[in-house]
């Protein structure tokens, strides 16, 4: 057994290498596995968009001697027998029915109702209504932000990397974690709301940080090896991100960490859902941008740049140059 410094010292210098690229072939057939299976989790349970981006009308019961979930649905049922009805318990204590666009003289029966079922005064419901218009409204913005946020990603990464394929890489792989993540999100069957969004951009800011790092130690490699290098180019991709190896592990624990406690205090311990929401995301994608990055960005840059006329000839002399010095053995 060796420790943390150790292993990065050997991956550092080469004596220890994880084949990223070399083995990209079966890492891009997981990736594509992945993401299939993250686009079929819909169709096995549908997406759940909050009341923001839905609209409709909003009950909360506040701490009821009971939480049963089914005397709201009747309550609610009693005065519109065909709405569709969400209820949820809220922090262990409250209950918050959430329905379809009613009318005003509608919310008021059904806070009566509501207060009759659960036995509380209706001072102790609050009730909000959110218009189809403005869950419209939120859902483009949120879709213009992520349009923008990936155009300038783009944009910013080809001016500074000076070549439009580490973009083109970059961007990939932010798409692979914003699917695969949006899928884990479905699967646990939280809703989509205005927090989860603000963590999927966080997140997606998360990996293009972490891909940076990477790329420009790619940059670096790349850019020293001249013509009498004994690399590859593809061996020089992989070298770097070997030697990024433990950075990005560290970056990706010490980031996972806290926000792992804030999900388990946010969803077991006050049952904020806020908390969860954006946690939850944020969790997720810290672990499958590291991920993406080491897995499929860096490979996939390395496979756009391996077929240049001057990078493929380099790469023949090195090959090559190692035949004669074996035959020479």
């Amino acid at each position: 057994m060796f420790s943390m410094n150790e292993l990065g010292n050997k991956l550092y210098t080469g004596k220890t290498s994880f084949p990223f690229v070399g083995r990209r072939r079966l890492w891009f057939i997981i990736a594509i596995a992945l993401v299939a299976a993250s686009a079929l989790v819909p169709l096995i349970r549908p997406i759940q968009f909050s009341i923001e981006f839905t609209g409709g009308s909003q009950f909360t019961v506040q701490a009821p001697s009971s939480t049963d979930q089914s005397l709201a649905t009747d309550a609610v049922r009693s005065v519109v027998p065909d709405a569709a009805t969400k209820v949820v318990v809220v922090g262990g204590k409250d209950v918050r029915v959430q329905t379809d666009q009613m009318s005003a003289d509608e919310t008021q029966q059904v806070t009566a109702a509501l207060a009759d079922a659960y036995g509380v005064d209706r001072a102790e419901i609050t009730d909000s209504f959110i218009g189809p218009a403005w869950g419209e409204s939120v859902t483009r913005q949120s879709l213009w932000g992520l349009a923008i946020f990936l155009a300038l990603t783009f944009l910013i990464l080809a001016i500074y990397f000076r070549t439009w394929k580490m973009s083109a890489a970059a961007i990939i792989g932010l798409l692979d974690v914003l699917v695969i993540t949006v899928g884990v999100y479905a699967l646990a069957g939280f809703e989509i709301s205005p927090a989860a969004v603000i963590g999927f951009l966080t997140i997606l800011a998360y990996s293009l940080y972490d891909t940076t790092v990477v790329f420009d130690k790619i940059r670096e490699n790349t850019t020293e090896d001249g013509d009498q290098t004994t690399r590859t180019f593809g061996e020089s991709v992989n070298l770097a991100v070997n030697q990024t190896l433990v950075r990005s592990i560290n970056t990706s624990v010490v980031a996972a960490l806290p926000v792992g406690a804030i999900l388990f205090i946010g969803a077991f311990w006050l049952g904020a859902e806020t908390l969860t929401d954006i946690s939850l995301s944020i969790f997720v994608g810290i672990i499958v941008a590291t991920y993406s990055t080491l897995f499929v960005a860096a490979p996939l840059y390395s496979l756009f740049r391996e077929k240049e006329p001057a990078i493929a000839q380099r790469d023949a002399k090195v090959l090559q140059a190692r035949e004669r010095a074996t035959a020479g053995v």
